[in-house]
C-alpha cells in the first residue's frame, strides 16, 4: 500500500510539474503574442497618425493656396478698382475743360476741327455748322481761315444750328452724304478708348502689352 501511495504522489507530482511548465510555458507565449501585438498596435498607430499629419498638411497647404490666391484676386481687383478711379478722374477734368473751353485757344480749336475734318473727306463744298453762342464767339472770316488750312480749294459756309452743343464743329458736304462729328465733347468720346490706354500705360497703371480694358 505504501508503494501503491508513492507512485501516486509521484505521478501527481509529475502531472502538476508538467501542468506548471506548460502553464509556464502559455504565459510566456502569451507575453510573447501581447508584445508583438503592442508592437504592431504601435506601427500601425503611427502609420495612422503619419497618415492624418500628411493630410493635414496637404489640406493646410491647399487651403493655404485658396487664401493666397484670393488675396492676388481681391489685391488685383482693388487695384483695378483705384485705377479705373484714376482714369475715371481723368476723362471728368478733360471734358470740364473742354466744356469750359479752359486751357486752350478756342477760336483756333474750331478751326483745325473744321479743317481736319474736310481734309478728310471728298468734295469742293462743304458746311461747318456751330451753335449759336459759337457763332458770335468765333466772329467773322472763319469759313477762308478754315478754307486755307484745308490745302485744296473748298467752299465753307459757316451755319449756326440750334442742334449743335459742346463746342466744336459739325462738318458736312454739300449734299449731306458724308457726315463729321468734330465737337468737342464727341471727339473726346471718340478718342477716348485710346487715350485711355496711353494714360494707363505712360503713368505705368499697365504694362504697354496689357490691354488697358483689364483694369475695368
Amino acid at each position: 500500500m505504501t508503494t501503491n501511495q508513492n507512485s501516486t504522489d509521484k505521478l501527481r507530482e509529475e502531472i502538476l510539474a508538467d501542468a506548471r511548465k506548460e502553464g509556464e510555458e502559455i504565459v510566456i507565449r502569451a507575453r510573447q503574442d501581447a508584445e508583438i501585438f503592442l508592437t504592431r498596435a504601435a506601427a500601425e498607430a503611427e502609420q495612422v497618425r503619419q497618415e492624418l499629419l500628411d493630410q493635414a498638411r496637404t489640406e493646410a497647404a491647399r487651403r493655404s493656396e485658396l487664401i493666397l490666391a484670393t488675396v492676388s484676386v481681391e489685391t488685383g481687383r482693388l487695384r483695378a478698382a483705384r485705377v479705373e478711379a484714376l482714369l475715371e478722374s481723368v476723362y471728368n477734368e478733360a471734358y470740364r475743360l473742354l466744356l469750359a473751353s479752359e486751357g486752350f485757344e478756342y477760336r483756333e480749336t474750331v478751326i483745325a476741327l473744321a479743317s481736319h475734318a474736310i481734309s478728310q473727306m471728298a468734295g469742293a463744298a462743304f458746311v461747318a455748322k456751330v451753335s449759336e453762342e459759337d457763332r458770335t464767339i468765333l466772329g467773322d472770316g472763319l469759313a477762308d481761315e478754315i478754307a486755307h488750312r484745308v490745302g485744296r480749294p473748298v467752299s465753307i459756309t459757316i451755319l449756326q444750328a440750334p442742334g449743335i452743343t459742346g463746342g466744336g464743329v459739325v462738318v458736312e458736304d454739300a449734299e449731306a452724304r458724308q457726315v463729321w462729328d468734330n465737337r468737342l465733347l464727341k471727339r473726346l468720346e471718340r478718342l477716348w478708348p485710346e487715350l485711355r490706354r496711353q494714360i494707363a500705360v505712360e503713368a505705368s497703371f499697365v504694362p504697354a502689352h496689357i490691354n488697358v480694358d483689364v483694369v475695368k
